[in-house]
Parts: C-alpha cells; structure tokens; sequence
C-alpha cells in the first residue's frame, strides 16, 4: 500500500504531511473499534470479579480468586510473541480472527462455568488469544510514520474509555446479569470484533517477495526497542499496582466505590484533551521530550500518592493525581507502540510488537501479584515506594533512547 502526496506539483506541507488519508482513518478507526470491544469485554469483568467469584464453590479461597484473576495476563504474555510471529509469516488478519475466536471460546468457558476453577479455565484460555501485537502491527503496515502516533493514540483512547465506561455500567450489569451474563456479553464482543476486522478494516499490504520473514532475534537485543520493553513493562506494573491501594484511598475519603466513576471518568477524558500537544510537538521534533517529560510526571505521581498515603486523604488530592498519571499513561501508551514499530526491522514487526506486549502482559502480572504482597508486607505507602523506584530504573535506563525522525511517507509496503 503506497500513499501519494497530497499535492503533486509542490512539496506537501508540514501540516499536509500529518494529515491522515481517508485509508489511514478507516485503519486507525475500525482497529482502536476493534481494541474497544475486546477491552470493553475484559474491562467489565474487572470492578466485579473479585465479589462475584466468591459465590462460586472455591470461592472462599482469596489467592485462588486471584489466580483466576490474573491467568488472563499470564498467558497473554506466553503467547504474544508466538502470534506476533504468526502474523508476520501468515497475515496479520488470519491471527487477530484466530485470537479473537480463542477469546471467545474462552469468554464461552467462563460464562459457563460452575466452580472458580474453571473460571480460571476460562480466563486463561481468554488470555491465549493474545491479538494485540497483530493488531499494532497491521496498524503499522497500513499507516505512515508521521501520522501512527494518531492511530496509536485512537487505540490508547479507546482503551482508556472502555475503562472508564466499565467503571460505571459493570456494578448494574453485574447485579442483573451476574459474572456468566458479563461473561456471555465478552462472548458476543469478540464476535463482533471479528466482523469489524473483517467488513471494515482496510485489506493489509501484500506481502513483499523475496523478504525473509521475522526473527527474534532481529529484535531482543535491539538497543532502542529494549528500552521500550522495559518502559512498558514498569508503565503497566504500576499501572495495576497503583490500583491495589487507589480503590480503597478514594473510599477512605467517604466516596462509596459505585461512585468511583465520579473521579476516574473525568481524569480519562481530561487527560485526552492534552493529546493533541502531543502531536504538535511530535511534528516540531521533541518527541523524546515528550517521552521523559512523561516518565518524569508518572514519578511525580507516585510521590504525591505517597506523600497523601502518609496523611489524611483529601478526594481532591487523589483526583488531581489521577488525571495527572492518565496523562502520563496516554501518552505513553500512544508514542511507544508507535515507536517500536518505527524502529524495528520492517519484516519483523510482529515479532517486535509481540515482544513488546509480551512485556506489557508480564508488568500487568507483576504489578497485581507482587503489588498485592507489597501491599500486605508493608502497607500502601511501600507500595508507591516501590513503583516509584521502578519509574527511576526506567528512567535511568531509558533516558538515552534515540528517536530518529519519521521516514516520509513510508510504511510496510513502501
């Protein structure tokens, strides 16, 4: 797929050349659709599992209900580098179908299920059908450089407000419907995802002849993409680790938890007002600033949680932090897959992007098992030490990656 300028007779512009084409938007709409469905699915079973779960038989055992939690996230990272593999051998369309069918096999499983044990069957087999590192990667194939971030944003926002959106309707749905009813509406989202990709979705490139296709090896010791590794690895453990203490410092301030929503909702929209700052200053170069001003903020917040952790928890202060770390995040969460898939080889960014994810999978693990332990050895303030320091680690070990200009223009197929 090759984009031709915007004019023909005289260099584009600098604002011309930022502009998405309509075959750009399709892409970038229809997959951040795509990750909306799926997150949706996924994000519903969240504010609720750990209540619901202990009407099951098996569920007077807490650290078999957080098994069963958290199974999704392990085998999401056992298998997003063999299916961003797969994607770059045999189609990146042919996996994300295949993963979507395996998320609905498992969100079938769960719905069905009768004990916490195979409600763990079910989570786990929802994990398998890792799709995300396919699915940045076919953005990737059908977006240019200068315009990705945009895409990748979509995505982030779209993630970002199936969170917030599942803050509100999960309690009422899980009062009418219970866990099998959620579970069943995971079902029908991942069907409907698989239509998306399908009827809506932009064909992908053809393949290029004679390219050998990816290796991991291409991109473990990349010097770039091991920093963007370990970047989303930390960002998505404190990410969840911050929400082993969060919930319960906004009760603590009197707000009930079925008004949570009351704070996380604006903090999410707030923050995507600030993205378009982003973009201006991506086009103008200062990118990388972007980047460690993020990383700096993401510190700052775990300071302040700390430092209100210590004393008497004003709602205001925790609001405010808040929005500041979903700033941080978004940003994060747009530039990086962006750049991974900029920096990787160009036959190998499914195997860059499974990488990446598989990293963004582990974290998620790590920072719910390891946060809950943090938590109960050395109470909610050791827990923001300890996410403060890993945001120092990737900070120091970050603070030199390169970010080489957008190639003009180019994309899988150029």
């Amino acid at each position: 797929m090759t984009f031709p300028p915007e004019s023909p007779s005289a260099p584009a512009s600098a604002e011309a050349v930022t502009r998405m084409l309509p075959a750009e938007k399709r892409a970038s709409v229809s997959l951040a659709a795509l990750f909306a469905l799926r997150m949706l699915g996924l994000f519903l079973v969240l504010p609720v599992f750990m209540l619901q779960a202990r009407q099951y038989p098996g569920g007077d055992d807490p650290a078999l209900i957080g098994l069963a939690m958290g199974a999704y996230g392990l085998t999401q990272a056992l298998m997003q580098m063999p299916l961003g593999l797969a994607s770059d051998r045999f189609g990146r369309k042919r996996v994300i179908v295949l993963g979507l069918a395996v998320f609905a096999l498992g969100s079938g499983i769960a719905a069905l299920a009768t004990s916490v044990e195979w409600l763990l069957v079910g989570r786990a087999v929802q994990g398998a059908g890792a799709i995300s590192a396919a699915v940045t990667a076919l953005l990737a194939d059908l977006t240019r450089d200068e315009v990705r971030t945009k895409g990748m944003a979509l995505i982030g926002a779209s993630i970002g407000l199936m969170f917030a959106l599942s803050l509100v309707i999960a309690p009422p749905l899980a009062g009418a419907l219970g866990l099998p009813g959620i579970f069943g509406m995971t079902l029908l989202l991942a069907l409907a995802g698989i239509v998306v990709v399908l009827r809506w979705t932009p064909p992908e490139p053809a393949q290029p002849v004679n390219v050998p296709r990816g290796q991991l090896r291409d991109v473990l010791w990349h010097p770039a993409l091991w920093r963007l590794n370990l970047g989303v690895f930390v960002l998505h453990a404190v990410q969840l680790g911050m929400w082993m203490a969060v919930p319960a410092m906004l009760t603590q301030t009197g707000l009930p938890p079925a008004s949570h929503w009351q704070v996380y909702l604006p903090a999410v929209l707030g923050s995507f007002v600030l993205m378009g700052g982003l973009f201006a200053l991506e086009r103008r170069g200062y990118l990388r600033a972007v980047l460690r001003f993020a990383v700096l903020l993401l510190l700052l917040v775990q300071a302040g949680l700390f430092w209100v952790a210590s004393s008497d928890v004003s709602l205001w202060q925790l609001a405010v932090l808040l929005f500041l770390f979903f700033v941080s995040f978004n940003i994060l969460e747009a530039s990086q897959p962006s750049l991974v898939s900029r920096l990787a080889p160009v036959a190998s960014r499914g195997a860059a992007l499974g990488l990446y994810n598989t990293l963004q999978s582990i974290g998620f693990f790590v920072g719910g098992a390891v946060g809950g332990e943090i938590v109960k050895a050395e109470g909610t303030q050791g827990l923001f030490l300890a996410c403060g320091a890993a945001v120092v680690v990737w900070l120091v070990l970050g603070w030199g990656l390169q970010v080489p200009p957008p190639k003009a223009g180019t994309n899988r197929a150029t």
